[in-house]
């Protein structure tokens, strides 16, 4: 297993309410107990690349079950990690 690090952003289309689609996403996250710094138009997060994987799987899963969806995501071992205490918990 390797570290990565992964910005994903969930785009729900058609749908009359978008929350519901993208706390999908991020719920998925949180369950593998990934840390989320989320900003107004993607989330950032890190970990081995085994969970992130799975929980980007499950999310886009959980998210589709809402309707169409477009989730665009980037990978990455090599950017910086953030720094303690600079995650965002939810």
């Amino acid at each position: 297993m390797i570290g990565i690090s992964a910005q994903v952003s969930l785009y729900p289309l058609g749908q009359a309410e978008l929350a519901p689609a993208i706390q999908e996403v991020l719920d998925a996250l949180a369950a593998k107990g990934l840390p989320l710094q989320t900003g107004s138009m993607s989330t950032l997060t890190w970990g081995d690349d085994q969970t992130v994987f799975e929980a980007l799987r499950e999310g886009f899963r959980r998210a589709t079950q809402h309707g169409p969806a477009v989730m665009v995501i980037t990978i990455s071992n090599a950017c910086p990690l953030p720094e303690k205490g600079e995650e965002d918990e939810g």
